[in-house]
């Protein structure tokens, strides 16, 4: 048998001993023939993946699948962490390393981010770092794309006092404290030998007494349904419900804000979809200066920035 024969062989049997309703399927009835273990349309639906490509997968046909598909397929799969370096052995490629955190986003969460358009979505990784986002996001809290990946870490930003749009009150800001450093020592559990988790915390205790601090005083918290208040320089202040959901298998946080039908933060987030990111005011004019009779011409004015370094705000 060809390795890509083994690979079609390996992928059959652990789909064979998956149970439909394991992910979420009804079984099969009595006596229609169908066989047990989770179908290619139920794995497809998993997976993001066509039928079509994984028929040709378990029939060798296919013999290029990326790391991408691998790794869903071994989500999806609920492959052993032995089971899961073994398919990308039979695909040709070399195991990832184990233990990193992954920023690798399901086809299905980026479904979910096109699907919820006017929602406000941000999407982290294990170590907080902001990975991706949909626009409505963007025009909220400020466009994150050119931002430094570091400032792109919601806990830099925090501790470290970035400018940004989110204002917290005593009370919210000590429990967002709390959540962020117990997720950062829960990740480095999960994932002991990624390098930058540990220069990211490392960096945080020396820049951040306030951060060594919670560290050192191994504190609890986790991510309840709370409420933000965004400093928008076009529409005001838009306080909206914040939830943090996270995606099983794959250790992302989704940060929502949502705002209940009717209310002033409702409509303002109608607006900002429409507006997205534009600024909506003109640039102020600037007269030239005279300088000991010498006419001092200002550098051209294209636009008044919306907020400085507003494009900061992660979580």
């Amino acid at each position: 048998m060809t390795r890509h024969g083994e690979l079609g062989t390996a992928l059959h049997r652990w789909r064979d001993r998956i149970a439909p309703s394991e992910s979420g399927q009804p079984e099969p009835p009595e006596g229609t023939g169908r066989a047990a273990g989770l179908g290619l349309d139920e794995l497809a639906r998993l997976t993001g993946l066509s039928v079509d490509y994984l028929v040709r997968l378990e029939e060798g046909r296919a013999t290029s699948p990326s790391a991408q598909v691998l790794t869903s397929l071994a989500r999806a799969l609920r492959l052993s962490d032995d089971e899961r370096g073994h398919l990308f052995l039979l695909a040709g490629q070399s195991p990832p390393a184990l233990g990193r955190v992954s920023d690798h986003i399901p086809p299905s969460v980026r479904r979910l981010l096109g699907r919820l358009a006017g929602t406000p979505l941000g999407v982290h990784d294990a170590a907080w770092n902001l990975i991706t986002w949909n626009p409505l996001w963007a025009a909220l809290v400020g466009d994150p794309a050119g931002v430094s990946p570091r400032g792109r870490n919601a806990a830099w930003h925090h501790f470290t006092g970035q400018a940004g749009r989110i204002t917290f009150t005593v009370e919210q800001e000590a429990h967002f404290e709390a959540a962020l450093v117990a997720d950062l020592r829960s990740a480095t559990v999960h994932y002991p030998t990624d390098v930058r988790l540990r220069f990211l915390i490392g960096e945080l205790r020396r820049v951040s007494h306030r951060f060594a601090g919670l560290w050192n005083s191994r504190i609890t918290g986790s991510h309840d349904t709370g409420t933000r208040t965004v400093q928008h320089p076009d529409v005001g202040a838009v306080t909206v419900d914040c939830d943090i959901l996270s995606v099983p298998g794959c250790d992302l946080r989704i940060a929502a804000y949502s705002a209940a039908p009717g209310t002033d933060a409702a409509e303002k987030l109608r607006l900002l979809d429409v507006i997205g990111t534009e600024i909506m005011y003109e640039p102020v004019p600037i007269k030239p200066v005279l300088v000991e009779s010498v006419q001092v011409e200002p550098a051209s004015v294209e636009s008044v920035p919306v907020a400085e370094n507003a494009a900061g705000n992660t979580a």
